[in-house]
């Protein structure tokens, strides 16, 4: 593999930013604990402040409780919607910064060794348990991330059928070329996320995915969350690429490659981190060869920034698609 080998995907059209409100998280809370919810949901693309805005509702819950403006012993957990974290191991390339949690609960991180082939459907039936736990302790759950379809996964009242191999269309997949792919994959679904095409194994697994779904329909679940409070983080562009640029310079500072070495080291392929994608890809990419030093930067800083660009196109298509999500800035 050389570095003009590596997939490239389009960048879709920038979108006009969302108008900004103000949240009253006592109202919410309020609403809750009336039955209008039955989760909390903050997303926002990366480096948007979305963790940060979900532990700061969580410790403001657990203020509210103990002044007694809400009902006494009533806390907040947060239930991890990122399509990374899962892993464990894998800590500096995923941001995981455990630290920032502080005293609250968290969920759904560190749930699978790395290397795992975790998916959408396993993700949905261990949100499904950790969410009727939280809310059986008569916590509040608030479900936090930017993966876009973990999200839906977990607030769209779908049952997702764990999806088979299928050997005979992998083999006959493998005869086209990525573009002629593509052109499949588009006719069968919506392209909202081009993660589905970051690599041909993930492209791949996309049409079988999608083929499968065209002959078993999916049906409506009675354990998922039935009505969710969306709340968006909203940062401009321009400081989100700024954070972004930043955090990366002190991701590499604080050692990723070394994590990367020590995931390759502990017996996990090189192609299996690439297909985690970001910075598992192209730190992979750096350290197997591929890619020097500076070429390995530029591509990473420049495939975040349009990963950040396609999750505010997802939450905006959420929202042509009939969710309301309160946007506030952080």
């Amino acid at each position: 593999m050389t570095a003009k080998d590596i997939p490239g995907t389009g960048v879709p059209p920038m979108a006009e930013l969302p108008q900004a409100e103000e949240i009253n998280i006592k109202d919410i809370v309020r609403q809750y604990l009336d039955g209008q919810y039955d989760l909390i949901c903050v997303l926002g693309p990366t480096a948007s402040g979305k963790t940060g805005y979900a532990v700061r509702m969580a410790q403001e819950i657990r203020k509210m409780s103990e002044e007694g403006s809400i009902a006494g012993g009533i806390g907040a957990e947060i239930l991890s919607a990122d399509s990374r974290q899962v892993y464990a191991g894998m800590d500096i390339g995923t941001g995981k910064d455990l630290d920032e949690y502080g005293d609250i609960p968290y969920h759904l991180i560190d749930i699978v060794p790395a290397g795992t082939q975790y998916n959408i459907y396993r993700y949905q039936r261990d949100f499904e348990k950790a969410w009727n736990e939280v809310r059986e302790r008569g916590n509040i759950p608030i479900l936090c991330g930017g993966s876009g379809l973990y999200i839906e996964a977990a607030t769209m009242g779908y049952s997702l059928p764990e999806v088979p191999a299928d050997p005979e269309l992998r083999a006959e997949l493998e005869q086209m070329d990525t573009p002629d792919l593509i052109r499949k994959l588009a006719a069968l679904k919506p392209l909202h996320n081009s993660t589905d095409y970051d690599t041909r194994k993930r492209l791949i697994r996309a049409i079988e995915i999608a083929v499968y779904e065209t002959e078993h329909p999916v049906s409506h679940t009675a354990s998922l969350p039935k009505s969710t409070f969306f709340i968006g983080t909203l940062v401009s562009r321009e400081e989100r690429n700024e954070r972004i640029d930043r955090r990366l310079d002190k991701r590499l500072e604080d050692g990723m490659a070394d994590e990367v070495r020590r995931l390759l080291d502990s017996g996990i392929r090189a192609e299996d981190l690439i297909y985690y994608g970001l910075e598992y890809k192209f730190v992979t990419l750096y350290i197997t060869g591929v890619l020097g030093l500076t070429e390995m930067k530029r591509l990473l800083a420049t495939a975040i920034h349009q990963f950040a660009k396609r999750q505010m196109t997802w939450f905006r298509g959420m929202e042509r698609r009939g969710v309301r999500i309160h946007w506030v800035r952080v």
